[in-house]
């Protein structure tokens, strides 16, 4: 249960006074249902008020909050020429200019006589001083109210800066002073204040910089967020800790005959990650660990190796792919080598039916074959294991959490190794696979070369169509990836049909073309014709990012480069420079390139390292698009800002850690005061791990 103290921040938000429901969806769009979510809406910048000039002092462009006296109504002759009120103080005179005026409105609000505060910003129009549109319009009373520095918010359609800082304000009034969280003397080192101090103070800036990510209530506030996260984290390991596990532990015989069969020895890494893996399923808790490897590192193998320590005590492995093109491609890599080893190996993908099917359902649940490839049919419900020991789940980030549990619950106490090619940064590794173990292949297989990269711009296609026709003459293949699959108005780019169509002049029958909206079959057939070489050129949008494996295939023509990730580029580049002979990726590019575009591609032209590029990507792009937040399970973050964050974020780790040492169960008072800060953050789902409450 959600401790009572924050019961009046997760009330909802047409709870306010003001708000109904159309407004409460707006609110709900911008910031969350809550009033708690409406704490978390930081101002992005101020309004400072406080500049109370006379007329005569007044500068052009500045907000002043001034007093005056009403000398005047001007009514225009016309309709859309603007109404005009004088006023003046012992200086001289100015108007203030109203659009589409309401003249019993401002006769009422300003009358004649009287004198008025008001706001706004001030213009100098034909040597005449003016403010339209006041943004504020109010009796001497209140003058050192307006003259104050306002919060400015990021806003939505529809949803004036007035109403929703009078909800953000009415929100912030009922939050709690709360028990400290944070270890005293860390407090005291960094002159933190108290949660509710430091939300207050965010939310009533003075200068710029106190709007800024690094300003000290916002990095308190930042900390707390992150401390939650880790926490979650480090109790959702903890839990899977806790489930009994199995110890399984092979002698070996195997993997030896694995190894012997490779026509090349493992690298360091993949030694080193291989003897982690197996020493994690060897203990008697449950594994659960991430295999990190750059495109082409090696991370099937390993898998293999870590299925085989599952077999050897007489239990069944499998390996489950996003992609039917990937499941055939770890087919290809698994089966030669499982078969040195004596054991056969049996594909289940959404396209096998009937007969065939239940054959293989049927070896599977007998324990006849040991080792199945697949994709999501693995996970479907008549699919029975005899023993099912180990799930190696490829590219992570395109499968949910529950479907990850709905593998290992086939099984008992199912060892589970999750692999990715996409390099995820350090701090995105804190912060979205805590509760997993790491073993990272930073090595390159022996023998790949590197990819001569070049940047260039589109209007240089003749002389690339001219290029590629000598290179398909030494017996090249290449790879010609376009952004989108239709022509699209919004995006100016060369779509894949068009280009397809454009080189099938050029080259006839040795070009095809490949892209996400064919059928799995269509998308079979035009990768096998591009493997065994019948045809040379491959059109393709980014299904061919990931896995695809043509030894052959050694120039990449990346159009619209600019318009890619850098993450992508480097998966993309990653299918070449996988044989023996010399690869080149061109990436071509469409001026005018923005600053970050420009970085992206000196990135691409400088860098062929995975980890560097990753850690690029997210200071150019920031984490929530890195992965896509929603598909890879990222944490949203409210305040903490990854990139700017990132010292606090190995603080908050290290501090988890010793709390959790400390008290497992969160009973001590700060342990207390730990869960009030989880439901703060909405992580109490973790709660439920814990051994009591």
């Amino acid at each position: 249960m959600r401790p009572e103290i924050l019961f009046p921040l997760f009330k909802p938000v047409d709870s306010l006074k003001g708000v109904g429901a159309r407004l409460a969806k707006l609110i709900e769009h911008l910031a969350g249902p809550h009033l708690i979510d409406l704490c978390w809406h930081l101002p992005s910048g101020i309004i400072d008020r406080r500049y109370a000039p006379q007329i005569s002092e007044v500068g052009s462009g500045t907000i002043a909050t001034m007093t005056l006296t009403i000398l005047e109504h001007r009514k225009p002759p016309v309709k859309r020429m603007p109404y005009r009120v004088i006023c003046g103080d012992d200086t001289g005179t100015m108007s203030l200019v109203f659009f589409h005026a309401h003249t019993d409105y401002l006769l009422k609000t300003l009358p004649v006589g009287e004198s008025r505060v008001v706001s706004g910003r001030v213009e100098i129009f034909n040597n005449e001083v003016q403010m339209t549109h006041p943004d504020h319009i109010a009796p001497l009373q209140e003058l050192d109210q307006l003259k104050t520095v306002e919060p400015v918010y990021p806003l939505t359609a529809g949803l004036s800066s007035k109403v929703l800082g009078k909800s953000i304000t009415a929100s912030l009034a009922e939050a709690p002073e709360l028990e400290e969280w944070i270890d005293p003397e860390f407090l005291k080192r960094n002159n933190w204040v108290d949660w509710k101090t430091a939300l207050l103070a965010t939310h009533h800036p003075n200068e710029p910089e106190d709007t800024e990510s690094l300003s000290p209530y916002r990095t308190r506030l930042a900390y707390d967020e992150l401390l939650s996260n880790q926490i979650a984290l480090s109790l959702v390991r903890l839990s899977m800790r806790r489930v009994a596990g199995r110890s399984i532990a092979g002698d070996g015989r195997l993997r030896d005959k694995i190894i012997n069969a490779l026509p090349f020895s493992l690298t360091n890494s993949q030694n080193v990650s291989t003897d982690e893996i197996v020493s994690d399923m060897n203990a008697d808790f449950r594994m659960l660990r991430l295999l990190q490897g750059d495109v082409g590192s090696g991370k099937t193998v390993v898998a293999l190796l870590a299925m085989m320590n599952a077999i050897e005590i007489g239990a069944q492995a499998v390996i489950m792919a996003p992609t039917e093109i990937l499941a055939r491609q770890h087919l290809k890599t698994i089966e030669p080598l499982a078969a040195q080893a004596g054991l056969e190996t049996v594909l289940l993908t959404g396209r096998d039916k009937g007969k065939k099917r239940t054959e293989i359902l049927e070896k599977l649940a007998r324990g006849e074959v040991k080792i199945a490839v697949g994709t999501h049919a693995l996970f479907q419900e008549d699919v029975v294991f005899d023993d099912l020991a180990l799930a190696v789940i490829d590219e992570q980030h395109r499968f949910g959490v529950h479907q990850r549990l709905q593998l290992s619950a086939k099984g008992r106490a199912v060892d589970v190794l999750v692999m990715t090619a996409t390099p995820i940064p350090r701090t995105l590794m804190l912060t979205a696979y805590g509760d997993l173990d790491v073993s990272r292949l930073t090595d390159k297989p022996a023998g790949r070369k590197p990819v001569d990269t070049r940047v260039l711009p589109v209007d240089r296609l003749g002389e690339v169509v001219q290029g590629i026709k000598r290179s398909l003459d030494t017996g090249a293949k290449v790879y010609w990836v376009c952004p989108l699959i239709e022509e699209s108005e919004v995006l100016d780019v060369a779509a894949a049909e068009d280009r397809y169509k454009h080189l099938k002049e050029v080259f006839g029958a040795k070009v095809n073309l490949v892209h996400g909206r064919m059928k799995a079959k269509e998308k079979d057939e035009a990768m096998a014709g591009f493997v065994d070489g019948t045809t040379k050129i491959l059109v393709a949008t980014t299904v061919i990012e990931v896995g695809v494996d043509v030894p052959d295939a050694t120039i990449m023509v990346i159009e619209h480069a600019e318009r890619f990730g850098l993450a992508q580029l480097h998966q993309l580049r990653g299918r070449i420079g996988r044989g023996v002979n010399p690869s080149t990726c061109l990436l071509m590019y469409a001026l005018p390139l923005s600053t970050t575009a420009k970085q992206r591609l000196k990135v691409m032209r400088e860098s062929e390292d995975g980890f560097l590029i990753a850690e690029q990507d997210l200071k150019l792009r920031g984490a929530g698009e890195l992965l896509g937040t929603r598909q890879s399970g990222l944490p949203e973050f409210r305040i903490a800002n990854l990139i700017e964050h990132s010292d606090l974020l190995a603080v908050a780790r290290d501090d988890a850690n010793l709390i959790l040492n400390r008290d497992p169960d969160l009973k001590s008072a700060r342990g207390q005061a730990i869960r009030t800060l989880l439901y703060l953050f909405e992580r109490e789902a973790v709660i439920h791990n814990l051994r009591s409450g």
